[in-house]
């Protein structure tokens, strides 16, 4: 519970029409205690830290002066929405989020009708919130809807096809933008437009005799009126260097302080009455109000649980590498060898494990910001001239990517090595990041060479093998560390199509890809059953099959992806093909969407540690308990 004394505004806030009661002039004393709670509570947890600080007056102010929930409040991406939970019932949760059974990391409809638009990927929230204010104006509800977006967001494709159709329909939809200019997303901003918003600047001289003008000649759509509009933006552009969103029919305002309450409450007091398009540039400080934080915005982007007296501790090295580090390491020494590699990564470069190449290859690094589908289309573009990309990006973003992956990737046979992070059980950042289907949406693809290594050494040699391989190759690893083999220092390549037959067993087989490889050795000793790291999803080991199926009596395939259409599927269609007919055991993720907790927990809740596939093995073939002869 909170303390009353040490919060004695906050405290009394369990929703925002508590927030709604309190005079104006309290309102910088609530951001102050919200800002201090905010730090203590992600303290204890941990989770995204800086991006809410940056929000706090800004969601003070839009939660004052919007009905919410009545009035619809979208939020993008989610990292900066803690927030708003612990304005909106979840305050004394706040310290359970990213555990099992506790508060989610982003927002999600059904935990909270505050939440009014689950996310958790980028760039959603201007389409999402259009949705809401045609859907509203439909049926004649007079809502506002606010849709609050980073400028990291804003880097995004979706973000200007959603502007775009909002500022060309008729009527106009009654909808407010609010653009968070922080210079971030969770590494630095790249891009012209990251450089747009660095050169606007405030103009609210022309903003007054805007409105003013709007009042004197009325209807948009007379003479008067259009001509006068023409003439502002002529003039607007003498003072600020782009006139993007007015000429995309948004109503532009700003940008102003984000951290200026008086200013923030009387920018929103005005948009809120008016109709149409309208856009609020306001700037922000990423970890705002606390100093280590903004001193190192990427440090404190997300954070374990630490003490903010001290700050984040940094790990001494000298563990276990991560997969990611793994990747990050080949990547130079692969770099190294081959003038014709090129690393991408749309916006992950601390998370892909690309800071060192970044620094060692500055001219063969390419971020292209949050813009998966262009960052898969632009290795496309290089591989057709003779170089060799690296698509370094997580699971979960590649979903976003598909078409391209397909249709200029592919399609075309071209050579480009996606290097896939967070695949499988990925844990506390919840069912929005989980990498659980990539196996099943890479292995239909004509063309793709599809691998899984079972520990980190396996890692390195894959990597080689898809990038020396002429065409697409795609290698995915999880988050974290591995079982802790050590990492050779060759580039040297595995064969493809081969797996590997770690223990040789009786009657049973265990077919195991990628990660669940260490937890299927495991069971497969208690089961005394034979064990394969099969490597590989596509192409598969027909041969190994062949030789397993004349001695084993069952198969058992494993996988971190969901068993729909995943590598066990593969093992199937196989054996379909070739007219067989023998026992399997399909075990992975579940089809349904995972929440939120530990790798660990949610790897066991879907028995694929070593107990759960040994109880699943012995619930299917109880015989196995036994000394009887043959599995049914």
């Amino acid at each position: 519970m909170i303390d009353a004394q040490r919060y004695p505004l906050l405290a009394r806030i369990d929703s925002p029409a508590d927030l709604r009661r309190l005079p104006e002039e309290q309102l910088r004393a609530v951001a102050d205690e919200l800002r201090a709670f905010l730090i203590e509570s992600v303290g204890r947890s941990g989770g995204h830290f800086g991006a809410g600080l940056g929000v706090v007056e800004l969601t003070v102010a839009l939660h004052w002066m919007f009905q919410t929930p009545e009035d619809r409040l979208v939020w993008d991406v989610g990292h900066q929405c803690y927030p708003h939970k612990i304005l909106t019932g979840r305050r004394d949760r706040i310290h359970t989020v990213k555990r099992k059974g506790g508060v989610a990391p982003f927002p999600k409809r059904d935990e909270s009708e505050y939440d009014t638009f689950g996310v958790g990927h980028s760039s959603t929230s201007i389409s999402a919130a259009l949705g809401m204010a045609i859907a509203l104006a439909r049926q004649n509800r007079e809502q506002r809807v606010v849709a609050v977006i980073g400028d990291g967001a804003m880097t995004a494709g979706m973000a200007y096809e959603a502007l775009n159709h909002a500022g060309g329909l008729e009527p106009e939809p009654n909808l407010l933008v609010v653009l968070n200019d922080n210079r971030m997303s969770i590494s630095e901003n790249v891009g012209g437009l990251t450089r747009m918003f660095g050169r606007l600047s405030a103009s609210r001289a022309l903003n007054a005799v805007r409105e003013q003008g709007k009042r004197l000649l009325g209807d948009k759509h007379n003479r008067a009126a259009r001509f006068v509009r023409r003439w502002e933006e002529h003039w607007k552009g003498m003072f600020v260097p782009s006139t993007l969103f007015e000429e995309m029919g948004f109503h532009y305002t700003g940008p102003i302080d984000g951290h200026d309450l008086p200013a923030l409450l009387g920018a929103l007091r005005t948009l809120r009455d008016l109709k149409g398009p309208q856009l609020l540039h306001v700037l922000t400080t990423k970890g705002k109000g606390y100093e280590p934080a903004e001193e190192d915005q990427i440090e404190y982007h997300a954070v374990g649980p630490f003490d903010p007296s001290v700050g984040v501790v940094k790990k001494p090295g000298g563990g276990r590498p991560t997969y990611t580090q793994v990747f990050g390491d080949w990547l130079c020494d692969m770099a190294a060898r081959d003038p014709r590699l090129l690393g991408i990564t749309p916006a992950m470069r601390e998370g892909s494990g690309l800071v060192r190449f970044s620094r060692e290859y500055p001219e063969r690094y390419f971020d292209t910001a949050i813009a998966e589908q262009h960052a898969v289309t632009l290795a496309a573009g290089m591989a057709c001239e003779g170089m060799k990309p690296v698509v370094a990006i997580y699971s979960t973003f590649l979903q976003r990517a598909y078409d391209q992956l397909i249709h200029d990737v592919a399609l075309q046979n071209l050579d480009v090595l996606f290097a896939i992070d967070r695949a499988g059980v990925v844990g506390p950042d919840g069912a929005t990041h989980a990498g659980s289907f990539d196996l099943s949406y890479l292995r239909c693809i004509p063309n793709m060479v599809v691998m899984a290594p079972a520990d980190e050494a396996e890692c390195r040699a894959m990597l080689s093998t898809g990038f020396l391989h002429p065409g697409p190759a795609a290698v995915r690893y999880p988050r974290g560390s591995g079982p802790g083999v050590p990492v050779p220092e060759h580039l040297d390549p595995l064969p493809i199509g081969k797996a590997e037959l770690r223990r040789r067993g009786r009657r049973i087989a265990l077919l195991a890809f990628g990660a669940t490889v260490p937890a299927a050795e495991q069971a497969g000793a208690e089961l005394d059953a034979s064990v394969v790291n099969m490597r590989f999803v596509k192409p598969l080991d027909e041969a190994l099959l062949e030789t397993l199926l004349a001695s084993h009596e069952a198969l058992v395939t494993i996988e971190d992806n969901a068993v729909s259409g995943g590598a066990g599927s593969a093992v199937l269609e196989w054996l379909a093909r070739q007219a067989r007919t023998v026992p399997v055991l399909q075990l992975g993720l579940p089809d349904r969407f995972q929440e939120h907790a530990s790798r660990e927990e949610l790897l066991a809740e879907a028995g694929l540690d070593a107990a759960g596939i040994l109880a699943a093995v012995q619930r299917r073939w109880p015989s196995l308990r036994t000394c009887a002869v043959r599995l049914a």
